[in-house]
């Protein structure tokens, strides 16, 4: 099966590894990868700070790149519901909007692909720490991704799974949310973590970096003992 992948800025900026693995994972499932060296941004940060435009104009290249994949799967609930979602919006009402319907149907997120297309569960990873589960906002109400992350992590030697208080609740970034109301940001930030530490997990596991990174900035700022890690790297842990 011929896989076509979409890396987020932020991954293929700051955590590179994490793509590296995901694509360790899908070429563990046989799956035939290509990256197109070509890819930029989904679109999503111009749409979300009101430079619709602008986002268009991105999203119009995103089309084009991936105009040939039968498949493409990304690291990243949310960039995946941003396409699936907010394309529509976009386009509506333009010749490209049968084509934007089209592409909704063929992107996945990295574990819906796993689970949902593949339906593979167990990779042989192993993990040995016990963790907890951040459902990212984007994973839940835009992908309706809740149990197949939790599948996976299930087959996880090793690893111990304990849910936190409040799973469901936003971690605070919300994109430019965190940057025009740090404050409010922060808090909700602050009740992630302390949620996560009160079931004695020492990692947080989460489909989306962009939480990741958010959550894991406030633990570094306060140097809390407990640590941040995408789902990807988990089970691409324990085998080589």
């Amino acid at each position: 099966m011929k896989v076509h992948i979409f890396i987020p800025c932020f991954i293929d900026q700051l955590y590179p590894q994490t793509a590296f693995n995901m694509v360790k994972v899908l070429e563990k499932a046989a799956c035939d990868v290509i990256y197109n060296p070509a890819q930029t941004c989904c679109g999503q940060p111009a749409f979300n700070a009101g430079y619709h435009h602008e986002a268009k104009a991105v999203c119009s290249k995103f089309l084009k790149d991936f105009e040939a994949a039968d498949y493409i799967v990304s690291p990243s609930a949310s960039c995946t519901g941003f396409v699936r979602n907010y394309y529509q919006q976009l386009f509506a009402g333009t010749e490209q909007q049968q084509s934007i319907t089209a592409l909704g149907k063929r992107i996945y997120e990295f574990t819906e692909f796993l689970t949902e297309v593949l339906h593979i569960e167990n990779f042989g990873a192993a993990f040995h720490a016990r963790v907890t589960y951040h459902d990212s906002c984007a994973a839940l109400r835009e992908c309706s991704i809740k149990e197949g992350p939790r599948k996976l992590l299930a087959h996880v030697k090793g690893l111990e799974l304990a849910e936190m208080a409040d799973n469901e609740t936003c971690c605070g970034f919300g994109g430019s949310f965190a940057v025009k109301f740090n404050a409010i940001s922060t808090a909700m930030a602050d009740q992630k973590v302390s949620n996560a530490l009160a079931t004695g997990a020492q990692y947080i596991i989460s489909t989306d970096m962009s939480c990741l990174m958010h959550i894991d900035s406030y633990i570094q700022g306060k140097n809390l003992p407990i640590a941040t890690m995408h789902i990807a790297d988990v089970l691409a842990s324990g085998w080589e």
